[in-house]
């Protein structure tokens, strides 16, 4: 864990260098110039706005690279998801090493590791799998955001609306919207089952909410249409109906339900049924 917190601190201060904070208001073009620039901001503007010419305004355009990059991403995502079904079915065998080395000396906890990748091994679990989207995603959100604040600062570009969302300004029903689907998203995934992650259930939908209300809609538009996406995902990968069904099985009263009514015996020492 302080592997991922590490590596994505990293990436993040290493995003924030290459993005050029001071330039976010500044026009783009073609002849901007910078890596950062060259490589992410263009490119994502140049993209959005052949869709817009292709699809006719610049929400559609918008939604059209977004579902580009969430599509591109697909084959981690369900990498990820995999993973984390597969880390929920190590989960007792798991508690059972915690159990064997819960002494914390140097010696034990060196023992308690080994055994513990060897399980994620055997198991097909990769620890890091559920850190590499959000790493992957970071310079492209990051980028995205820059790309809609330069593209509402280049006079030549006018966002427009979608439905009734003027994209160049917040909305806060987009943030609710954002922000909603962001926790069904979660509540359907791997986090419910996991107590570690059940707080980003809570705390992501309110982040995303935070942010939506500060930032253009267009990139509120980018959540929602990236999170209809992993909800689909989700829903095929993770079938989270199967799991109720599980679990209402286990349940005591559906446990007496299967269970044989013995005779009752009646006064005359016979057997009522």
């Amino acid at each position: 864990m302080n592997k991922r917190i590490v590596l994505l601190i990293s990436l993040v201060a290493a995003t924030l260098l290459l993005a050029g904070c001071t330039e976010f208001d500044q026009p783009i073009s073609g002849k901007s110039e910078g890596f950062w620039n060259e490589f992410i901001v263009w490119p994502l503007v140049a993209t959005i706005t052949y869709f817009k010419n292709l699809l006719g305004t610049y929400g559609l355009g918008i939604i059209a690279v977004t579902i580009i990059i969430r599509l591109a991403l697909l084959p981690l995502m369900i990498k990820q998801t995999r993973s984390s079904k597969r880390m929920q079915e190590v989960q007792p065998k798991l508690k059972e090493l915690q159990a064997k080395y819960k002494s914390k000396d140097a010696v034990t906890q060196q023992k308690y590791q080994q055994e513990m990748m060897a399980l994620f091994s055997e198991n097909g679990v990769n620890p890091m799998a559920g850190c590499l989207p959000v790493l992957i995603q970071m310079p492209v959100l990051i980028g995205f955001y820059h790309a809609i604040s330069r593209m509402n600062s280049t006079p030549s570009i006018d966002l427009g609306s979608f439905l009734i969302f003027p994209l160049a300004e917040p909305s806060i029903i987009l943030a609710i919207i954002a922000g909603l689907m962001q926790f069904i998203v979660l509540r359907t995934g791997p986090a419910m089952d996991n107590p570690q992650m059940k707080i980003m259930m809570y705390f992501m939908p309110v982040m995303i909410i935070g942010f939506g209300i500060v930032l253009p809609s267009a990139l509120t538009l980018y959540w929602v249409v990236g999170n209809i996406i992993s909800l689909i995902q989700n829903l095929v990968i993770y079938r989270p109906w199967e799991k109720k069904d599980v679990a209402l099985a286990a349940t005591p009263a559906a446990a007496s339900k299967k269970e044989v009514k013995q005779p009752v015996k009646t006064k005359a020492g016979g057997a009522k049924k």
